[in-house]
């Protein structure tokens, strides 16, 4: 009869003191500002997948040996693990644990006299054998579902935690192959450039030998190659810098069957990306669910930290068979059974408890400060990205048209100066405004790109090597050529 009460008593438990979760409404407008038509129907950035969105042969290759080999991403996943067998163990403690105990004693007692009757020594054997339940807690105010809740909540963070993490790792390994390939287009600029002007070094002397110029010419000259042999320098130890940096990120030394990498110029990259609403994000970026169920687990801690003040009703009972003889243990009169509730009631901790709940409340209040922080960080960075795509595209063209001009104020410049009708301070000064807007157009490409690779990644994309068929029909934006 009391074995049919367990039941009842376990379906008593149903009472919890968790408050009910309200999420706070999204602290960001309801549209991005400066957000242009996109140039797509349909779809979502986020759907768009990695190979998709970075059509380098090279950069594919990179972002699947990172996937395969960082640390970083390895031990987000190690985390998950961690976090769901933590769950795991708090989940058993809703469910009571039988265990199969059995004992055998054996004892010698001394002969004693009372009152004077003697009592001779004896040996005494004692066998029992039985399923025990110990000490498993009645959640009559929910605080052990409280705790499950809350663990299970930080289960589903730890892997939101891993999908934000591999997104990063997406997106900065297409950050570090593009310095990579910045910093190399940089070096053959600057092998170039100095080429060029080593001949006109070269020039200079045989002027000068000449008594065609001054050894002014030849001193301009050999400070402006000076400059650029050091230019070349930094330009060298910036490539190699990058280099570096893309292998840790690859987690691996870097393969030297890798395709052939793409000219920063050709990249094909779209030129834009849909970006939705702000609402979108809430579902769309990993960072943001991860701090919606901290939240709720953060919530959940609540009730745990209430239901503490209540009595805390434990069970332990055990059923079985005890025998001075291993002949005779499982006989029907040998069978035994204990039934042993224990109830406590908490008095006085020295504010103890009090503290526990008002911890578990300023913590509520922090992880709701983090869920709002983190929708603002996301708005801002998809702002950030949009405001980019709407203004990189202009700048571009206006350096193209600065580069042009600076090329023909070059070129002139040395006919001039061949001509005898300019000195060589003008050539010296338009080779090195020519070489600057070169540059200038370069680090203006790479920014270009980690623009559109930062939006990407703001919009939750990378989480998919490849798009959905119907995403991928309607993600066929312009790409930068």
């Amino acid at each position: 009869m009391r074995i049919l009460m367990l039941p009842l008593v376990l379906a008593l438990s149903a009472c919890s003191l968790t408050p009910p979760l309200v999420k706070p409404q999204a602290p960001v407008p309801t549209v991005f500002p400066d957000a242009a038509a996109p140039e797509v129907a349909t779809g979502h950035a986020a759907d768009l997948g990695w190979r998709a969105m970075f059509g380098d042969p090279r950069l594919q290759h990179l972002i699947a040996l990172a996937l395969e080999h960082n640390r970083d991403l390895r031990l987000a996943a190690l985390n998950v693990e961690a976090v769901q067998a933590l769950f795991r163990i708090q989940r058993a403690a809703r469910l009571p644990g039988v265990g199969v105990e059995a004992s055998a004693t054996r004892e010698r007692t001394v002969a004693t006299t009372v009152g004077g009757t003697s009592s001779p020594s004896a040996v005494q054997e004692q066998l029992s054998v039985g399923l025990g339940l110990s000490a498993f807690e009645i959640d009559l105010f929910g605080r052990v579902r409280a705790l499950s809740d809350a663990a299970f909540a930080r289960y589903l963070a730890s892997e939101q935690g891993r999908r934000a993490t591999q997104i990063a790792l997406v997106g900065a390994v297409a950050d570090a192959y593009f310095a990579e390939r910045l910093a190399q287009e940089q070096r053959q600029l600057a092998e170039h450039t100095l080429a060029d002007w080593r001949q006109s070094l070269t020039l200079a002397r045989l002027l000068r030998q000449a008594d065609q110029s001054s050894g002014l010419d030849v001193a301009q000259a050999e400070g402006q190659v000076a400059t650029a042999e050091a230019d070349l320098e930094a330009r060298q130890r910036a490539q190699a810098r990058a280099r570096n940096a893309l292998a840790l990120l690859v987690g691996t030394a870097l393969p030297t069957e890798l395709p052939a990498p793409l000219a920063l110029d050709a990249q094909p990259l779209l030129t834009r990306l849909p970006a939705g609403l702000p609402s979108d994000l809430l579902a769309r970026r990993p960072d943001i669910l991860q701090a919606e169920q901290a939240l709720v687990a953060a919530n959940a801690d609540i009730g745990a930290a209430r239901a503490a003040f209540f009595p805390r009703l434990s069970l332990t009972a055990s059923l079985g068979y005890a025998s001075p003889s291993l002949g005779g243990l499982f006989d029907a009169d040998q069978r035994t059974w204990r039934f042993a509730p224990q109830i406590t009631q908490p008095l006085f901790q020295g504010g103890h408890l009090r503290a526990e709940l008002r911890l578990a409340e300023v913590r509520k209040s922090a992880a709701i400060a983090e869920y709002e922080r983190a929708i603002q960080t996301a708005f801002r960075e998809v702002a950030d990205g949009l405001a980019g795509s709407a203004t990189f595209g202009r700048q571009r063209d206006a350096q193209y048209r600065a580069v042009a001009s600076a090329e023909r104020r070059a070129e002139l410049s040395s006919l001039r100066y061949r001509a005898g009708l300019e000195g060589r301070l003008e050539l010296l000064d338009a080779q090195r405004q020519l070489y600057a807007a070169r540059q200038t157009l370069l680090d203006l490409r790479r920014d270009e790109i980690s623009n559109m690779v930062a939006l990407y990644k703001a919009l939750g994309g990378g989480l998919a090597d490849a798009s959905p068929v119907a995403a991928g029909a309607a993600l066929t934006a312009p790409r930068i050529e």
